[in-house]
């Protein structure tokens, strides 16, 4: 290795991706995804394979047309139509890349493609050669590298190089390989091909086993100058190596891999946001990097290590890849430092006598809890330490659709809301005209309690399965420059939005009453 290197990132999301069950994406989306792409600074994105589809095609030819900066690559089997066809739709491309493959293991040369050695040697050679009267950019790749005899493996890479291309991807098509044997793999080729001086040698590795990004490391190491990878690790079956988990290993382990990348990190957090936002495949909190969990402390004695030396528990920094501070969870696993340290973040002071009460009553809560949400913590303080109860209550909800003339459509539903307010012991009617249901129940809440409050966010998630699944709404209000939070949770989404708001209006009544 030398003695400092930087790792290309061939991104293919929209490519291999894509065809990850269930992750299809229309044009407009690919793009949204390419540009930010290029906010992230990957070195290649693979747009698509041309001529598997029109549609394909098209994308392909608009992202040539819209991206600049990165190299834009299309796919294409060793075969005439599908060169032309990449060529085509990367005509506009600032920069552009055609990537060939050809299965060279010996399962794949008897039952797929029912060729000798001899004859995939051929048709490699004379494929990058006819795609190099179109572009000068080729990227070879024998599918199913891994399981592909040693000697045959260095033979077509010794003799796709000398026909002209820039870059030999080296893929672990099924996952099948081991980081140790994979590295060697790499190892070996530098050692038995003599003009491989003269090509980027890449890796391209899938996780059936769950050693994508392992392999992908292992060929760093040993010498591989490209990786490619998709955002979340999304891909085909198990997917493929994870873009997120190999850049920050890279830039974490720099003593070790003596190599670092191009990519914008700041932008790591936000890219996968994206991805997920619009392929619908949702990141599990346990995922390295992007993960909900993956900055998040429960532990008392992490949460102490933490809150006196960030990095005794966190080898990276959550901001530095756009995730914002790292949480500490709290629950039963979590000690008096990190309950203290939230009480000063929810603008708590306290005695300790004050704390001692404070602190008893919230263990009493966190069996019976798995996570103990701000505002548990603020009806403690505020119903048992400064007894200080709610305020309201929600006692009825009802919404009215009136017929009215056309011109007046926009006041034709009303909310009619009643509160109980727990001070006075007395209920409380409310009624207003909204653009829909929720805006005319908090609108309805707002002339009740006497309050102007700015919806900065509303959020709904289903927390049981079924038909008859709870739903739970979260929203958070600014009153008076100050914000406040607010959670409900009912079968009836109208109810849990109302509690929600509710919840964040007493917590600006009774912070205010005091």
């Amino acid at each position: 290795m030398s003695d400092k290197k930087t790792i290309k990132i061939f991104d293919t999301t929209l490519r291999d991706g894509e065809q990850s069950p269930g992750a299809t994406m229309n044009i407009h989306e690919k793009i949204n995804i390419a540009k930010q792409l290029v906010k992230l600074n990957v070195d290649i994105i693979e747009a698509g394979f041309p001529i598997s589809s029109p549609g394909d095609f098209e994308a392909v030819n608009k992202i040539a047309q819209t991206i600049k900066g990165p190299v834009i690559c299309g796919l294409a089997r060793c075969r005439n139509e599908d060169i032309e066809s990449a060529a085509k739709a990367l005509e506009p491309a600032e920069k552009k890349r055609i990537h060939l493959f050809l299965a060279t293991s010996a399962i794949h040369r008897e039952f797929k493609l029912k060729k000798a050695e001899s004859e995939i040697l051929k048709l490699a050679v004379e494929s990058v050669a006819y795609a190099k009267q179109f572009v000068s950019d080729i990227e070879f790749s024998p599918e199913d590298a891994s399981r592909t005899e040693l000697p045959f493996l260095a033979e077509i890479v010794r003799e796709v190089i000398a026909a002209g291309a820039k870059t030999v991807n080296i893929p672990d098509t099924v996952g099948y390989s081991i980081p140790y044997e994979f590295g060697n793999i790499i190892k070996y080729l530098f050692e038995h091909v003599p003009n491989i001086n003269d090509a980027v040698i890449s890796v391209h590795c899938h996780n059936d086993l769950g050693l994508g990004v392992a392999n992908s490391l292992a060929a760093v190491y040993n010498g591989a100058q490209q990786v490619e990878c998709t955002i979340n690790g999304l891909g085909e079956r198990a997917g493929n190596a994870s873009l997120e988990e190999i850049v920050m290993a890279l830039k974490t382990r720099k003593d070790f891999f003596k190599a670092d990348t191009n990519i914008n990190i700041k932008e790591i957090y936000k890219t996968s946001k994206l991805v997920s936002n619009i392929t619908g495949i949702q990141v599990q909190p346990n995922k390295a990097i992007v993960g909900a969990n993956a900055f998040a402390h429960e532990s008392g004695i992490h949460q102490d290590g933490v809150l006196k030396e960030r990095s005794t528990y966190e080898i990276m920094n959550p901001e530095d890849i756009g995730w914002g501070k790292s949480e500490l969870v709290l629950g039963k696993h979590s000690g008096r430092h990190a309950f203290v340290d939230r009480l000063k973040y929810l603008g708590y002071e306290l005695t300790n006598e004050e704390l001692e009460k404070a602190f008893h009553n919230f263990k009493k809560i966190c069996d019976t809890k798995k996570k103990v949400y701000d505002e548990d913590i603020e009806s403690i303080v505020e119903n048992e330490v400064f007894n200080n109860p709610e305020v309201y209550e929600l006692k009825e909800l009802k919404i009215d659709y009136i017929c009215s003339p056309l011109e007046e459509a926009k006041e034709d539903l009303q909310a009619i809301v009643t509160l109980r307010n727990l001070k006075e012991n007395k209920d409380e009617k409310g009624k207003a005209y909204g653009d829909g249901p929720i805006d005319s129940i908090y609108k309805a809440i707002e002339k009740i309690v006497k309050v102007k409050a700015t919806l900065i966010s509303y959020n709904i998630r289903s927390v049981t399965k079924g038909l008859d699944a709870q739903g739970e709404v979260s929203v958070k209000i600014e009153v008076d420059g100050k914000q406040y939070l607010g959670r409900g949770a009912s079968t009836d989404i109208l109810e849990a939005s109302a509690n929600a708001f509710i919840q964040a209006i007493n917590s600006f009544v009774k912070k205010n009453a005091r």
